[in-house]
């Protein structure tokens, strides 16, 4: 016999039936680990910064093809709104039909990716004295679970429900207050010797005279599970303990002070090397690769001991890539790239994790790849440093490095043997007695780098990398200084001017195997918009005028292009959904080019401003054909 429901039980449950309905089809489904770690290998999201744990940017999607993409056009466009229409240097994630974006201002969007309708939005509460060196951009965000992750301009990360919008937790982890920031995307990795789930991020305020650091948390609490700072010497932690230093205890590569309470250079307390960029993991060592910053001040004069050369005093563990333990947050690898930079060439920019076959011996190597702000692109055998001794060239790791830009000053090439820079004599001199300032030099790349935060990509079926470079100068001065809390700490003075009249940017496809450009695309304007490979033959990448474009992976021929509005400084992405192939990219300029960018901000402020998110697909008939 069948007992009859009440009435209000019956409607309590329509009631919780039709709220069901309503939520966005992501409230429905988590998203756990295999989905984050296969996401290089789908194409009906995007779950990771880098598209993959490699961090490669390509996606298997060719229904748009280097036959029809000229036939791309708008599905719909979304306006972030406000007055805040600073520069939107991010890169979306795509789950179940929604797209999760961030923006300037740390603020955070999620729309409906079939109609471009908001669903929610958050706008994180910043003090008035945040410092941020390089605009209030924002890189974008991380998924994981029920979550939506991403860091702020007051130092903080926040987990948001990414059906509601809703905070789960937010946890400060420096004081903003003397420059510490974040504006890089973090990153979902998974402990293989423990099976826990990390996420992962560093800090930001190399220009601010701040000790970079990289953590892991807990996504369900946001509890720190460890903590490693990137300056050698510094105490790292573990479980809320201290754990063990970075490299030496004695940080033999930064000069002794005996009048300084630290028995260290003013320098070295304040020593930079923030990992402020997004990492790759390397699943198969358990290992997270990341770029360290710049050291702290520019100045290279304070970071070398008296009447020394600076060559003799590394500062590590800056300007190069990092090798991190998983399990413990230990250094287990580095290779740097600008040894006691003196150019603030920073090693930050992506590190792409791929595999390639030795032309000489025929055997497979596992291999890094990086295009650094000093204008080389190099390849590391990753093997090596994730089971390295955690100092650099222990053992040698380089394989290759190449030039990617022309007219480099600062140095000839690296050696191979011992894995250094071959210096050309183009680090500024110190002010002579009684000056202010150090005789002025020419430098290029100028600190802005022959490229800069935005991510190349790899396509595995051309074998090359497409690197979104710049061609462009200083003059470069060194000036005095003292640090002082919350204000600038560079010791240097900068000018950055045009180093050829037709161009400034240059896009670039590079030969791993043998440092080769296959083909060259120039632009007017700079370069500041990452690119992204795909299975149907493309390049696609914005650019500062405006533009979204799609190139011929095979002979870089321009094939499609859409003027936004706005300038281009964003990451672009690919996925499928209802059959059909999307492409997404936000438009806004902004950035550090017309902030820090001299001759070159001149000729940006004809660019207007703007803050929107565009998605493209091929018309019906002719995705069909």
């Amino acid at each position: 016999m069948r007992t009859k429901q009440p009435a209000t039980q019956l409607r309590a449950v329509v009631a919780l039936v039709a709220a069901a309905l309503a939520l966005p089809a992501a409230a429905a489904t988590s998203v756990s680990w295999d989905d984050i770690a296969n996401d290089d290998k789908t194409t009906g999201d995007v779950l990771s910064y880098g598209l993959g744990l490699k961090a490669q940017r390509h996606s298997t999607l060719k229904q748009v093809n280097t036959k029809n993409v000229a036939g791309l056009v708008p599905a719909w466009t979304f306006s972030f709104g406000g007055e805040k229409q600073r520069g939107q240097e991010g890169q979306v994630l795509v789950h179940d039909g929604v797209i999760y974006a961030t923006a300037s201002y740390s603020r955070f969007f999620a729309i409906d990716a079939r109609s471009g309708k908001r669903l929610w939005e958050y706008e994180h509460r910043l003090p008035d004295d945040i410092r941020p060196c390089c605009d209030v951009v924002n890189r974008g965000p991380a998924i994981y679970g029920d979550k939506v992750f991403f860091g702020t301009l007051d130092a903080s990360i926040v987990a948001l429900d990414k059906a509601t919008g809703k905070v789960a937790w937010k946890k400060k982890f420096a004081d903003h207050k003397v420059g510490y920031t974040m504006t890089g995307a973090p990153f979902i990795v998974k402990d293989q010797k423990s099976g826990r789930i990390l996420l992962v991020h560093g800090s930001s305020g190399d220009e601010f005279g701040v000790v970079g650091w990289l953590y892991a948390r807990d996504p369900d609490t946001g509890e720190e599970v460890w903590a490693r700072p990137l300056v050698e010497g510094h105490m790292g932690r573990l479980a809320g303990k201290d754990s063990t230093t970075t490299g030496d205890a004695k940080a033999p590569s930064w000069p002794n002070d005996p009048n300084s309470p630290t028995g260290k250079v003013e320098a070295w307390s304040h020593g930079g090397g923030a990992p402020w960029q997004t990492a790759s993991f390397d699943a198969e060592n358990n290992t997270i690769v990341i770029g360290a910053g710049n050291p702290a001040p520019w100045n290279t004069w304070k970071r070398t001991a008296q009447g020394d050369d600076p060559q003799n005093w590394d500062n590590l563990f800056t300007s190069g890539q990092a090798y991190v333990d998983a399990s413990t947050g230990e250094l287990k690898g580095f290779y740097q790239h600008t040894p006691n930079d003196a150019w603030d060439f920073s090693g930050n920019n992506s590190i792409i994790l791929f595999e390639y076959k030795d032309p000489k011996t025929g055997k497979q190597v596992k291999a890094s790849a990086h295009a650094d702000r000093n204008g080389f692109f190099f390849v590391t055998d990753r093997d090596k440093l994730a089971n390295g001794a955690g100092y650099p060239n222990k053992p040698t790791s380089l394989i290759g490095a190449w030039p990617f830009v022309d007219g480099i000053t600062w140095a000839s090439g690296f050696d191979l043997k011992t894995g250094k820079p071959i210096e050309k004599g183009n680090r500024p001199p110190a002010p002579k007695e009684g000056a202010d300032k150090g005789d002025s030099v020419f430098v290029s790349p100028p600190f802005l780098g022959g490229t800069n935060w935005h991510p190349m990509s790899y396509s595995p079926d051309t074998g090359l990398f497409y690197i979104p470079a710049n061609h462009w100068a200083m003059d470069y001065w060194t000036e005095h200084l003292t640090y002082k809390a919350g204000s600038a700490y560079l010791g240097q003075g900068f000018r950055i001017k045009k180093l050829f009249e037709d161009h400034v940017g240059i896009l670039r496809a590079i030969d791993p195997k043998s440092g080769k450009i296959a083909w060259e695309h120039k632009e007017k304007f700079p370069l500041w918009a990452g690119t992204l490979t795909t299975a149907g033959g493309l390049i696609f990448t914005g650019t500062s005028d405006g533009y979204v474009k799609a190139f011929d992976a095979k002979n870089g021929k321009e094939l499609w292009k859409f003027q936004t509005g706005s300038g281009v400084v964003s990451v672009p992405v690919t996925w499928e959904m209802d059959g059909e192939q999307y492409i997404g990219i936000q438009s806004g300029y902004g950035g550090a080019v017309p902030l820090w960018g001299g001759d070159l901000a001149d000729l940006t402020k004809q660019v207007t401003q703007g803050g929107s998110m565009w998605v493209f697909k091929l018309p019906r008939q002719v995705a069909s054909r």
